[in-house]
């Protein structure tokens, strides 16, 4: 029986996500890449939400939760945000704050140096 339990504890542990893994994957699935973009970079007139101070953006979903806008273009924020609990709140301002981008892509090698005159 303790066996199970360890083991239990320590796979729930191996495989417990951050408050930011968290929010990524709540960022995914809500769709708020489809205006604020992939990298949370903006789109079109929708803000960049990337590294944004999470005082105020945890502010902006919790007007928007209860129901709360500054301006039209801000009320379809409304129906992506009213299901939101405090602690979704709290993981997709980490992911935002905290935003990194992936290092997974290949890129320019900018250490190569030429020698000589590159001639004959």
């Amino acid at each position: 029986m303790r066996f199970i339990t360890v083991f239990f504890l320590i796979t729930t542990f191996l495989l417990a996500k951050t408050p930011y893994e968290k929010g990524k994957t709540l960022y995914i699935s809500k769709g708020c890449y489809s205006c604020h973009g992939h990298k949370a970079e903006g789109m079109h007139r929708y803000p960049s939400l990337a590294n944004r101070a999470k005082g105020y953006l945890a502010y902006k979903l919790n007007r928007f939760r209860d129901k709360i806008s500054d301006n039209q273009q801000q009320e379809m924020m409304i129906a992506y945000a009213v299901d939101l609990s405090d602690e979704d709140i709290d993981n997709l301002t980490t992911f935002l704050y905290e935003f990194t981008e992936d290092d997974l892509q290949e890129r320019y090698d900018d250490s190569f140096e030429t020698y000589g005159d590159g001639g004959s």
